[in-house]
């Protein structure tokens, strides 16, 4: 296997006080207090169940704990800023309590939610939105000197999949990476992941073309999460269903590695570190 200098390249967060250091990539693991998530949703309502599935995921590997108060599927319904701080609101403190080194990150588009996430010991916050729903978000972030996860999305979750439109796909997300970490750094956010955004507003045919494009956006020099896991490009075109997709999650992942994705965010923790794994050892083979 040809070594590929952007899965090497070395790339760090400052989070925790301390450097996270992504040279070699880290694992998300998706923790969705929902009810209506695509994949897992009603399953973590349950503080034990939940620390249970939190604990099994930090077992297998995972470096940083994504926590999700608001379905962002397509088609999601709105839910009010009070319902979904209820629904994150304990599992925070509990993951900090029970596992003190874990990176925890807070899956919002909202800047009060943010704001109430990292004082309540949350570490990240991950934008599905880019700042797009709440335009008070950025400046929250950075008040907060939070590291912030940049998503591309075309529309918002109620209606982003109703017939995405480009003149090209990576063009249209290149300028829209280049004027958002602009806005970003000019208020002081350096502590930036960058997410192109799978499934968020892309029809099947946008998000196998990033694909084959992922590693044209190293050219930012920011580290780039990827979040495929048993989303609709991988079922649809398999003809199965997101409880049906991990073999496929697993290829896509594989693929997303060597264009030099640094963070996967996954469902299935262990099958993606085993990704990491054998990718690492097989492009250090002299």
């Amino acid at each position: 296997m040809t070594k590929d200098k952007n899965f090497n390249a070395s790339n760090k967060i400052e989070v925790k006080n301390t450097s996270l250091d992504l040279s070699t990539p880290k694992i998300m693991g998706i923790i969705n207090m929902t009810d209506d998530s695509f994949y897992d949703g009603g399953t973590n309502y349950n503080s034990n169940k939940t620390l249970k599935k939190v604990t099994k995921f930090i077992k297998e590997g995972a470096d940083i704990i994504d926590i999700g108060g608001y379905s962002s599927r397509p088609g999601a319904k709105n839910i009010s800023i009070k319902e979904e701080w209820k629904r994150i609101k304990d599992i925070i403190p509990i993951v900090n309590k029970n596992f003190p080194k874990t990176i925890i990150s807070v899956d919002t588009f909202r800047s009060e939610i943010a704001k109430r996430a990292i004082e309540n010991g949350a570490h990240i916050i991950n934008d599905i939105s880019g700042g797009s729903i709440d335009k008070c978000l950025f400046d929250t972030v950075a008040s907060l000197k939070t590291p912030y996860i940049l998503t591309h999305i075309k529309g918002n979750p109620e209606n982003m999949q109703e017939n995405p439109n480009y003149n090209s796909v990576i063009n249209e997300i290149t300028e829209y990476f280049q004027k958002k970490i602009k806005t970003l750094k000019s208020k002081g956010i350096n502590n930036i992941i960058i997410d192109p955004g799978f499934g968020f507003g892309k029809s099947l045919q946008h998000n196998y073309e990033i694909l084959n494009n992922l590693n044209k956006f190293k050219k930012f020099n920011l580290p780039i999460l990827i979040g495929v896991s048993r989303k609709s490009m991988i079922y649809r075109l398999l003809k199965t269903n997101p409880k049906e997709a991990l073999n496929g999650t697993t290829v896509v992942n594989t693929l997303c590695l060597l264009g030099g994705a640094n963070i996967l965010r996954v469902h299935d923790v262990k099958e993606a570190k085993e990704c990491i794994k054998i990718i690492k050892f097989a492009q250090n083979i002299n």
